[in-house]
């Protein structure tokens, strides 16, 4: 029996440390890490896993990540993380009016958030299109729904993940015709206790701030339970559909 492999991608983020705990403590799983920074699995002394460091996530990293995985000559991925995004750095900051939106930030926010996820699954999807199950989830937000967006700010972050779902849209809609056994997921953690959310996280109601272990386990669970039925799901926390 194929033990099941689980990949994550963006490894060195909160909820990505969290979902690697689960599924080392859980045994339940082969693992593949790839990041930036590979520290906390190397220091950490868990069982081994296949650890793929990068410099960035640009077009050409990530082709090269994806040929050392295709070194490993494993048989099947059947769950994929795609973790990493910015929302806010030492430079940029959510804009709160129109007179804060900068050309330039801008353009790292989208290449972060939108980019780089839909390069991640452009250069995977050759290798998993077999008759093994691949699901695939990639970390959007609330905020990315045009519908639900009521309180305006936030034009970077917000365009981005918009960006992210139609782009996952229409992949899943090409792999409906070329590979069946592939599932896209558009998962929105909530307000997760990270650096991430530490500066806005003063304005979260009581009880909806959560904890990356808390974040980890529903997904997985959302994961585990998601049909493969070729559509994109835009999910939450508690696996409910975001409306577009």
């Amino acid at each position: 029996m194929i033990k099941p492999q689980t990949l994550i991608i963006g490894a060195n983020s909160g909820i990505a440390k969290a979902i690697a705990d689960q599924i080392l403590k859980n045994a339940t799983d082969n693992l593949i890490v790839i990041s930036r920074d590979l520290s906390f699995y190397k220091n950490k002394g868990v069982p081994p896993t296949h650890q793929i460091e990068v410099n960035d996530y640009s077009a050409i990293s990530i082709t090269q990540a994806v040929e050392k995985i295709k070194d490993l000559e494993i048989q099947s991925i059947n769950r994929i993380f795609i973790c990493h995004g910015v929302l806010h750095t030492n430079n940029i900051q959510p804009e709160k009016r129109l007179e804060d939106f900068d050309a330039s930030s801008f353009v790292e926010v989208m290449m972060a958030n939108a980019l780089a996820p839909i390069l991640w699954i452009k250069s995977l999807t050759p290798m998993l299109s077999s008759k093994h199950e691949c699901k695939i989830t990639v970390f959007s937000a609330r905020v990315g729904s045009i519908t639900d967006n009521k309180l305006g700010g936030w034009y970077s972050y917000r365009a981005s993940k918009a960006a992210l779902n139609m782009l996952l849209k229409t992949a899943a809609i090409e792999l409906k015709r070329r590979a069946k056994n592939i599932k896209l997921i558009s998962f929105h953690p909530g307000t997760t206790d990270t650096e991430l959310s530490k500066p806005f996280q003063k304005n979260v109601p009581d009880g909806k701030l959560f904890n990356c272990e808390f974040v980890a386990k529903q997904l997985i669970s959302i994961v585990d339970n998601m049909p493969i039925d070729n559509t994109l799901s835009y999910v939450d926390w508690q696996g409910k559909e975001i409306e577009w």
